[in-house]
């Protein structure tokens, strides 16, 4: 990951952080309903590490958005 995008990581781990906790979930169930590990779902939140298109698909399935609410960034 490049400096210059880790301010975007993280927002997009923010999103991940507020759609989760509106479907009431622990990271470790949508960890298990995504099937990755917990700790790889701390990283995507804390905007540690980048996200397979296989994994954003399935989260969204999981928590009933769009792409485009995970990427759809507050200021």
């Amino acid at each position: 990951m490049k400096a210059q995008y880790k301010h975007l990581y993280e927002k997009f781990g923010l999103n991940v952080v507020y759609y989760r906790k509106m479907k009431k979930l622990t990271q470790l169930q949508l960890a298990e309903l995504i099937d990755i590990d917990r700790s790889h779902i701390s990283a995507i939140e804390l905007g540690n590490v980048g996200v397979s298109f296989d994994v954003i698909f399935k989260m969204c399935e999981v928590l009933e958005i769009t792409p485009k609410q995970l990427f759809d960034f507050r200021d």
